[in-house]
């Protein structure tokens, strides 16, 4: 099956905390010159048949995602998962508690910073898209128009940032449950930006259980991951057979990050389409959305 590129397999689009909807995140996609490109929102794959609609009118070829919000112990550790049944009622509960947890997580964020700065949580709301997936995201962008922050980044870095008192956790499944219920799903599973640092990266034992339990590969090349840490990550990658992806995690105008800045090959991309059973990509010349 042939994956046209250069392929991008980590976007967002409205749906969770890009800026532009489904339908625009694939026009630019298409603009930007790229072959085949992943629609992963955070817990959510509302964006899927606007995203597919989108991809069969500009030829733009789509593997309909998610990012996987997990965690162990302190960590925030994400997975991202590739053409599972969006149906699969195990993965759907998750995702259904992740986001009701992120929505309560984020109203509580809003009343803790409300104490200090002139914010509410209708400047947060005004913020999202109906039916968004709400986060840290949306609280920095109403922060960047109130004035409190220039853009994301400073809010993130600032009023957002844990060390700053307002921060709360939101609910995650261990990293070990969502390669389970993403292969469950009939899905393919790839720990997204996972090198930060070097000593960020899972434990040997622990990365041994998720490979056990189905991992297929690590997402290498992603502008924030430390040289060290990919170093890292690329041998034991090499030790455990996982496969290496690479994505540019786009989010429109909400980062700096750039379709296609990194890119996974080819051979890769068919590798996650031959293991998926849970759903199919839509190529150019081969309309294949279930």
């Amino acid at each position: 099956m042939r994956v046209p590129g250069p392929i991008d397999l980590h976007t967002h689009s409205s749906v969770s905390d890009g800026t532009e909807t489904p339908a625009e995140l694939i026009a630019a996609a298409a603009a930007a010159g790229i072959g085949t490109v992943a629609l992963t929102d955070h817990d959510s794959t509302a964006g899927w048949a606007e995203a597919s609609e989108a991809a069969e009118r500009t030829g733009v070829g789509l593997l309909p995602g998610m990012e996987l919000s997990t965690r162990r112990g302190w960590a925030s550790i994400h997975m991202l998962g590739y053409l599972f049944d969006p149906a699969d009622e195990a993965l759907l509960a998750e995702t259904t508690r992740i986001r009701t947890d992120r929505l309560s997580r984020a109203e509580t964020m809003v009343d803790r910073i409300a104490q200090d700065y002139e914010l509410e949580w209708a400047d947060v709301v005004a913020q999202t898209t109906p039916g968004a997936t709400v986060g840290r995201p949306h609280i920095a962008d109403a922060l960047v128009a109130r004035g409190h922050s220039r853009d994301r980044g400073e809010a993130f870095a600032t009023i957002l940032h844990w060390r700053a008192g307002y921060y709360e956790p939101h609910y995650a499944p261990e990293p070990l449950e969502g390669v389970r219920l993403i292969r469950a799903a009939g899905g393919v599973p790839v720990i997204a930006h996972p090198a930060v640092s070097r000593d960020r990266l899972p434990p040997v034992d622990y990365l041994a259980e998720l490979v056990d339990a189905g991992l297929f590969g690590v997402e290498a090349r992603h502008r924030d991951n430390s040289p060290d840490g990919v170093r890292e990550l690329l041998r034991l990658a090499d030790h455990f057979g996982l496969q290496i992806t690479g994505s540019s995690d786009y989010h429109g105008t909400g980062k700096h990050n750039r379709l296609g800045e990194n890119t996974t090959d080819p051979e890769v991309a068919e590798m996650i389409i031959a293991e998926a059973t849970g759903w199919k990509p839509v190529l150019p010349e081969q309309s294949t959305r279930t």
